[in-house]
């Protein structure tokens, strides 16, 4: 990197060197971090809106706190460029997301910097407060600490349980600051709300206020409630604050979130204040780059791009995503019983077309993933035929309610799985790894995975049409494997029904789940041609129910069974087939290989890298088949 292009942070290098600068040099600051990110995420990728919009609040942070020993938690970690590069990453920035780089997320250990590994959304309230409250009881009591949450975070059902146990608790030097850059909650930012803001966190102000509140409690009860409710007017004047106010929080905002000095006036004013205090800031996603500025829901997370006009820089490829999109559509075009449910994931699921074409079917609930689950089975109680659509990882938060709302009523909800499996850049925190194992021990449910684009259609119209209890397909991140047929149409599966797609000699049966049966029918190709081996290819689509009758003539023709997925070994499809071979009592006869994810979280990088990387490339399956052999 040529850093003599940057005149301000070639020499920034830790926090300190920020505080030191000149009030008057942090604006250049922020415009030379804003060029660094969009020159980095060019090549890399990454949550490129997110981060440029709180270019300014992350200076301000490091300029009036002093981190580590102040803790920041930043929500979900989309936002978190300018923390690396103004903490101690910034000649570590260019291996952004790249195996074995820094992570494109907060991720506790890469820095001592960051407090607290995230990915999901609306935790940074919880994880904050369990930090304030665990430094009051080791004796860190002057230690600040921060949580960072944007306005749709504020969706998430887990960061009001937060706010309302802090306004509970009410802990000193405890700031929640809310990055408002939707317009959804606030539009009175101005030199107006800027001055009395201004003036409401000043010093004499906050003292004076203490004062007559100690001498209220002290002589004069009921005059309390007559200051708090002639606060409450004067404030519901200029700002929405009342809500947090009631649920205990000393409410400031909202104030530009761009405005270096007003921010750094703002936090050192708020450091004086008895009690949480939550600080409402607006800002633009996406600031300072005119392609982010005009197009922020493309902008949250985008792949390498082109630098002058912000074309991607990737050939684009038909996705599973858009393949399960346009076959919701088409089907509901014949059925208007079928209902789609995101939580907030109108775009990444596919769902865009359907959302336009049947905006009264289609309900996007927000970051509630809980909500989605049992909304969507009310919904089926009525006859009508829900579709709810997670990335596999995003599911994990709603457990409970599919296994006590969904399951156990046997309500026909259709689970449409999307980032099943590896997913690359992102990283542990949203790989989906573990869908099969905690979905296979529920009762009442059947779980597929199609093989390529025909299948996911056929399998969609057959979970449509189930009525026993629930359906989950899952399909990974990326492009489509396309089907050999031109025309698209759409057919019922017998539910629980396998299909063998290579005969083989009798030695090895590999058993493949969804996306893996590609790689396993190279894998077979290079038995034969290498090993002169001919393998026996089964598509195993149905992971629950299992094609019992299948699998144990497989069983009693084969020396060795061998299963492919992505997903964890763990519980997964491997031990699935391997509980059904000890029930019957064949695995005395035939020995089994489960090749799958490993049981640990897989780091960050490039999606075919790491299936290299964990021997989910046709070669290594190939390999792995081959040891086991030699063993054999």
């Amino acid at each position: 990197m040529d850093w003599e292009q940057y005149k301000i942070l070639k020499n920034t290098h830790s926090p300190e060197d920020l505080k030191k600068l000149p009030l008057e040099e942090l604006p250049l600051l922020a415009s030379e971090v804003r060029d660094y990110i969009i020159k980095v995420t060019s090549r890399t990728g990454g949550h490129v809106g997110p981060s440029l919009g709180v270019v300014e609040l992350t200076i301000a942070l490091l300029r009036v706190f002093n981190p580590p020993k102040d803790v920041v938690v930043w929500d979900v970690g989309h936002q978190s460029y300018p923390w690396k590069i103004l903490t101690d990453r910034k000649e570590k920035f260019p291996s952004l997301r790249q195996y074995g780089g820094i992570s494109g997320f907060i991720k506790r250990g890469e820095s001592p910097y960051d407090a607290f590994t995230v990915g999901h959304s609306s935790t940074s309230i919880s994880a904050a407060l369990g930090i304030r409250k665990g430094k009051d009881l080791t004796g860190q009591k002057d230690d600040f600490v921060i949580a960072v949450i944007g306005d749709g975070a504020l969706t998430g059902g887990e960061a009001w349980e937060g706010l309302n146990n802090a306004g509970q608790l009410r802990p000193n030097r405890f700031i929640v600051i809310l990055n408002d850059n939707e317009m959804s909650i606030s539009p009175n930012v101005g030199a107006v709300s800027n001055y009395l803001n201004k003036v409401y966190s000043g010093k004499f102000v906050q003292d004076l206020r203490q004062k007559i509140k100690r001498i209220l409690e002290n002589n004069f009860k009921p005059g309390l409630k007559l200051m708090k409710l002639f606060e409450e007017f004067l404030k519901g004047l200029i700002s929405p604050g009342i809500l947090f106010e009631e649920l205990g929080f000393n409410y400031i905002g909202v104030i530009d979130g761009h405005n270096i000095p007003l921010l750094v006036q703002t936090l050192e004013n708020i450091k004086r204040i008895e009690g949480p205090v939550l600080l409402h800031i607006r800002t633009v996603k996406g600031k300072g780059y005119k392609p982010a500025e005009e197009n922020p829901v493309k902008w949250h997370g985008v792949g390498p791009y082109k630098l002058e006009t912000g074309e991607s820089a990737k050939k684009k490829s038909r996705s599973w995503s858009q393949a399960f999109g346009d076959a919701l559509v088409e089907l509901a075009e014949k059925d208007q019983r079928i209902v789609a449910i995101t939580p907030a994931m109108k775009e990444g699921s596919g769902l865009s077309k359907f959302a336009s074409k049947f905006p009264e079917r289609f309900f996007d609930v927000g970051i509630a993933e809980q909500h989605a689950a049992t909304f969507s089975a009310g919904l089926a109680t009525q006859g009508l035929k829900p579709v709810l659509c997670y990335y596999s990882t995003f599911m994990q938060r709603a457990y409970d309610q599919i296994i006590h709302d969904i399951a156990l009523q046997k309500l026909p909800v259709v689970l449409a799985i999307d980032r099943a499996g590896l997913v690359g850049e992102d990283g542990p925190t949203h790989h989906g790894a573990f869908d099969l194992s905690y979905l296979r021990c529920i009762p009442n449910m059947v779980i597929a995975a199609p093989k390529d684009e025909e299948e996911l259609r056929s399998l969609l119209y057959t979970a449509l049409k189930w009525e026993k209890g629930p359906f989950a397909i899952r399909y990974p991140r990326g492009a489509v494997v396309e089907s050999p047929q031109k025309e698209k149409g759409f057919k019922e599966i017998p539910v629980g029904s396998w299909e063998i797609l290579a005969q083989g000699d009798g030695k090895v049966a590999i058993l493949a789940v969804g996306i893996a049966v590609s790689w396993s029918l190279e894998a077979a190709r290079l038995l034969e041609e290498k090993k002169g081996i001919k393998a026996t290819v089964v598509n195993a689509r149905f992971v629950k129910p299992l094609d019992t009758d299948l699998l144990k003539e497989l069983a009693q023709k084969h020396h060795l069974l061998v299963t492919v997925e992505e997903n964890t070994v763990v519980g997964g499809f491997g031990s699935a087939v391997l509980e059904e071979l000890n029930k019957n009592s064949l695995l005395q006869k035939v020995k089994v290989l489960n090749i799958g994810l490993p049981d640990e979280f897989v780091p960050h990088g490039a999606q075919n890298l790491l299936r290299e990387k964990v021997g989910l490339s046709p070669e290594g399956i190939f390999n792995r088949i081959v040891q086991q052999l030699e063993k054999l």
